[in-house]
Parts: structure tokens; C-alpha cells; sequence
């Protein structure tokens, strides 16, 4: 009895220790795995953020442009009449619309939000900024 006792002490300790090793390499593999995903997820994030960086550098340029052109036109409109000058405005609203649009895609970008938000936001700046720009060449 004492030696059966004595056994079954041993294989249960060893039941026990090889559990013991095997979850604790569970646990290494599983924060191996995780931070991995973390370290690739940051590395995609970053090289898309900078693209994004990029358009919204397109679309300041593209805005600014605009708004030259608009600035070119603003004395010949203030000049007409009442009509002109609603006219005018009414396109100026536009081109702020556009401008708000892209100060949206800044702030999301300084943020850190997700790169498929940012895309929307950057493709709503764009249609934005499109339309101020059929608003101008109606003027």
C-alpha cells in the first residue's frame, strides 16, 4: 500500500509539473503571437497613414489653388451687383465646405483613427472639393 501510495505520489507530481511546463509554453506562445500582431498592425497602420499623409498633402494643394482662383475672381464679382456678389458667395461657400472637409482629414490623421475612416473621410474631401470647384467654374 505504501508503495502503490509512494506511485501514484510520483506520476501525479509529474502529471502536475508536466502541466505546469506546458502551460507555461501555451503562455509564451500566446504573447509571442499577440505582440506580433501588434508590431505588424502598427507597421501596416504607418505605411498607410502615409499615404494618407500624402493625399491630404494633395488636397491642401488642390484647395489652396482653388482658393487663389477664387481670390483672383472676388473683386470683379463685389464689383457687379447684388446678384454677382450672391453668386459669388455661394461658391465660397463650397470652397469653405471643401476646406472643412480636408481639416476633417487632419484631425482624423492627428487622432490616429483607422485607416478606413480616414479613407472615407479623405474621398468625402475630394467630393467636396469637386464640387467647390464645378461652383467656381460656374461663376
Amino acid at each position: 500500500m505504501r508503495k502503490s501510495r509512494l506511485s501514484l505520489f510520483k506520476s501525479t507530481s509529474m502529471l502536475i509539473s508536466v502541466v505546469g511546463i506546458v502551460m507555461i509554453i501555451a503562455t509564451i506562445i500566446v504573447v509571442a503571437y499577440v505582440s506580433y500582431s501588434m508590431v505588424s498592425s502598427g507597421i501596416t497602420n504607418e505605411i498607410s497613414s502615409g499615404t494618407q499623409y500624402d493625399e491630404l498633402a494633395e488636397l491642401k494643394a488642390e484647395y489652396d489653388n482653388l482658393a487663389a482662383k477664387f481670390d483672383s475672381v472676388k473683386s470683379t464679382y463685389y464689383a457687379g451687383d447684388a446678384n454677382d456678389v450672391q453668386v459669388y458667395n455661394d461658391a465660397k461657400i463650397e470652397l469653405t465646405r471643401a476646406n472643412s472637409a480636408i481639416e476633417n482629414v487632419q484631425s482624423a490623421l492627428d487622432a490616429g483613427k483607422p485607416s478606413n475612416e480616414v479613407d472615407s473621410r479623405i474621398e468625402f474631401a475630394k467630393k467636396e472639393l469637386e464640387t467647390a470647384s464645378k461652383a467656381y467654374n460656374n461663376l
